[in-house]
């Protein structure tokens, strides 16, 4: 039997899906997890449900706001408060450096909104530069191998 994990998604430009997407490949091939990747787009706070952990990769977009797809699933959690003390959930957040004073804020967002309503973040929270040489989804993948152990 497989472990289950649901991977939410918020992005601009389709950078932090491909992160998400090879995050997928690797669970799903290389450490027996079922995975679905799930865009934010349309979602809204009766979409998390009970049953797996879930983790959040999420750029970060101007000076510390979310990407467009996540605003509204964000919006929507915030304002009906659901109780998530159930919720287990990791969080891998895309941002540049050179924005140093909200640097990976999209991520750091989703954190502090879910530990606030009760859910229990696994492992640190994964960061990325885009200012650094590495590929995200390379690091990504780095990231989410070891988090997987811990959930």
């Amino acid at each position: 039997m497989s472990k289950e994990l649901k991977i939410l998604v918020g992005t601009v430009t389709g950078n932090a899906e491909l992160v998400a997407e090879e995050m997928q490949y690797t669970l799903q091939d290389d450490h027996g997890w079922s995975v679905e990747v799930l865009s934010m787009d349309g979602m809204t706070a009766a979409d998390l449900t009970p049953g797996c952990p879930y983790l959040v990769v999420t750029s970060t977009y101007g000076v510390g706001d979310l990407p467009d797809n996540a605003q509204d699933f964000f919006d929507d959690i915030k304002a009906t408060k659901p109780d998530l003390a159930w919720l287990k959930y990791g969080v891998y957040s895309l941002g540049d450096s050179v924005y140093s004073g909200s640097f990976c804020y999209g991520g750091l967002h989703f954190d502090t909104l879910f530990t606030e309503l009760g859910a229990t973040r696994i492992g640190a929270v994964g960061r990325h530069d885009a200012s650094e040489d590495d590929l995200a989804e390379d690091c990504g993948v780095a990231w989410v191998v070891p988090w997987s152990e811990l959930a």
